[in-house]
């Protein structure tokens, strides 16, 4: 067996579940959970239609690069957002099975597995980052949140030392789970120790589309256009309709960025069987090709955060985030009480499942920066979302009064 499948550690989800063990939360209660962060408002009926329409296309075996007719409904979509000039929909876009295999599968293309090599990731982090590392023979160098600079890590405080190392570098802006954006000066930033140093950076941009300011969260591609950095040198930006359309159940997303790179990662999924079904395909190109829905959608999750953050304020340390649906959130506010703690107490006392912060989040530099915080997906609809609101503040000050 790969003696590197030993170094990962359990999913955030499977501690929780021990966490758990043995627990029979109070039935007074109806469960709500707002630890997955999986989309639950229902799936727009233009796009099922357009799946099922496309549905004797399960009789063709599909190419690694998508459709003509996909990549370019992507490249629209990118040019349309974020404001660039026309991409090349063969060499600058690649269609995936859902940003979270191509993060993965990334890492088995860029990284050269010499000795020291690192790939450097935000803390907290998306587990998927830390395992595409350890299994390309490579090891993490995490970069711990700052808290005040809204969560957005603190590359400042990394030795030149470490940088020498670093191969490619995952960004996740909006931040998951803290929601924070990077700025176009975190950006330029980025941009000029890849350019010293030479790694990919990775952009991982699934939640761009949840946002909760009048200007939409700014794109790692965008940040390049804007500082004249033409073709978008070791720059891959990965989103995904997942959250932006709600079907996570199709497994459909994109890359696009540096031709070169995405030369190489088609190289590499063709190997991999990486090809996504002909009927997403065309369901996708229906999805990428309508934003009225995207609109409705976070519009839902606007009224939702404009309702609970409020209520959350007056027990726990947490404001609205830059963007994303999770709400990150310390616990000891009013009482001195862990992250794990909070958790338990919560789902055995008011049946309501949250994620604890230091599941998320690595001990680095001396701390881990997800300790006595948890992570709270507000995916529900906005009524299953203020019940669980209204229990964590009965819950909390009854901590505080204890």
């Amino acid at each position: 067996m790969n003696p590197l499948l030993d170094k990962l550690q359990p999913y955030p989800f499977e501690k929780l579940r021990e966490l758990f063990a043995g627990i029979t939360p109070n039935s007074a209660y109806k469960a709500i959970s707002l630890g997955i962060g999986e989309p639950k408002h229902p799936t727009p009926a233009f796009i099922c239609q357009a799946l099922a329409d496309h549905l004797p296309g399960l009789a063709s075996y599909p190419t690694t690069a998508g459709s003509d007719d996909l990549r370019k409904a992507i490249a629209g979509w990118i040019e349309r957002r974020y404001a660039l000039p026309a991409l090349d929909p063969a060499t600058q876009v690649l269609p995936v099975n859902g940003s979270r295999e191509a993060l993965f599968a990334l890492a088995h293309t860029v990284i050269d597995p010499v000795p020291g090599a690192l790939v450097m990731c935000p803390n907290p982090f998306y587990q998927i980052y830390e395992g595409a590392a350890y299994l390309t023979g490579a090891q993490p160098y995490f970069a711990n949140s700052d808290p005040a600079r809204n969560f957005a890590p603190d590359y400042r405080s990394v030795p030149e030392e470490v940088w020498r190392h670093v191969q490619l570098l995952y960004v996740c802006s909006p931040g998951n789970p803290t929601g924070a954006v990077l700025t176009l000066s975190d950006w330029k930033e980025l941009f000029d120790l890849s350019d010293r140093y030479g790694f990919v950076i990775a952009a991982d941009e699934c939640y761009s589309e949840i946002y909760f300011k009048p200007e939409p969260p700014l794109g790692g591609l965008e940040a390049a256009h804007k500082l004249g950095r033409h073709n978008y040198p070791r720059l891959v930006s990965f989103s995904s309709l997942s959250k932006r359309s709600n079907v996570p159940g199709m497994r459909s997303g994109f890359v696009a960025g540096d031709a070169d790179i995405l030369k190489k990662f088609l190289l590499y999924r063709t190997y991999h069987g990486s090809a996504m079904s002909p009927s997403i395909q065309s369901a996708s190109i229906a999805a990428w090709n309508d934003e009225t829905h995207v609109r409705e959608n976070r519009a839902k999750y606007m009224a939702k955060f404009n309702q609970v953050t409020p209520m959350l304020r007056e027990v726990l340390d947490v404001e609205l985030p830059d963007a994303g649906f999770y709400l990150w959130a310390g616990v000891d506010k009013r009482a001195a009480i862990s992250d794990t703690d909070f958790a338990r107490r919560l789902y055995a006392e008011y049946n309501v499942t949250v994620l604890p912060g230091s599941y998320l989040a690595r001990e680095a530099h001396g701390v881990n920066p997800g300790r006595n915080r948890v992570r709270m997906a507000l995916v529900a609809e906005v009524d299953e979302c203020l019940e669980a609101a209204s229990r964590i503040v009965e819950f909390t000050r009854k901590l505080a009064a204890s």
